[in-house]
């Protein structure tokens, strides 16, 4: 689950939010007033939610956006004023007066894109850099060269063999050029 921060003006009206939420079974990771309590609390963590208002002591919810890590999300609740103000902009909005249902089915959508964004990226090749691909490279051609392998071969062994000792395959290419100049 992602973390969520809360941010109002009115600590009350912070609490309400953070109270609705828990009632739904969500985790709140901080309750702020001010933007700059907010981006403290965000400090350190690697995704998650701002719910928050449209202004507070020390800047706009858009000063707020723009200094968000990229993997936060926000969430303002405002007027239909304020909200319209919104459009076009990547962050998602909830008209007051707040309907509880309406909040609770926006976070749950909100949190079903970070687990989708994040499913993406761990599904990405890893991008290797010239070394390590050098490396892999010369563990092929060792392999080819002593092994009389071909070289779709060669990645298929050392493929294989980082999964079933549980290491990558810069790794096992090690592995291989270490043994091989024994």
């Amino acid at each position: 689950m992602s973390s969520i921060i809360v941010v109002f003006p009115k600590m009350e009206d912070a609490k309400s939010i953070r109270n609705l939420l828990m009632r739904y079974g969500f985790t709140v990771t901080a309750v702020c007033s001010t933007g700059a309590q907010a981006l403290n609390a965000i400090d350190g963590l690697t995704n998650g939610i701002v719910i928050c208002g449209y202004r507070f002591p020390d800047m706009m919810y858009h000063q707020l956006k723009e200094n968000l890590p990229p993997k936060f999300e926000m969430l303002l609740l405002g007027s239909q004023r304020v909200i319209s103000q919104c459009a076009g902009s990547e962050i998602l909005c909830v008209s007051m007066p707040l309907k509880a249902q309406d909040l609770i089915d926006t976070i749950n959508m909100i949190e079903r894109n970070i687990l989708r964004r994040k499913k993406k990226e761990r599904e990405k090749p890893k991008i290797r850099d010239a070394k390590e691909q050098a490396t892999i490279l010369e563990a092929k051609r060792l392999l080819m060269e002593r092994n009389h392998m071909t070289e779709e071969e060669a990645h298929r062994y050392i493929q294989k063999t980082s999964m079933n000792n549980s290491t990558n395959m810069v790794e096992t290419a090690e592995m291989v050029i270490s043994i091989m100049y024994m």
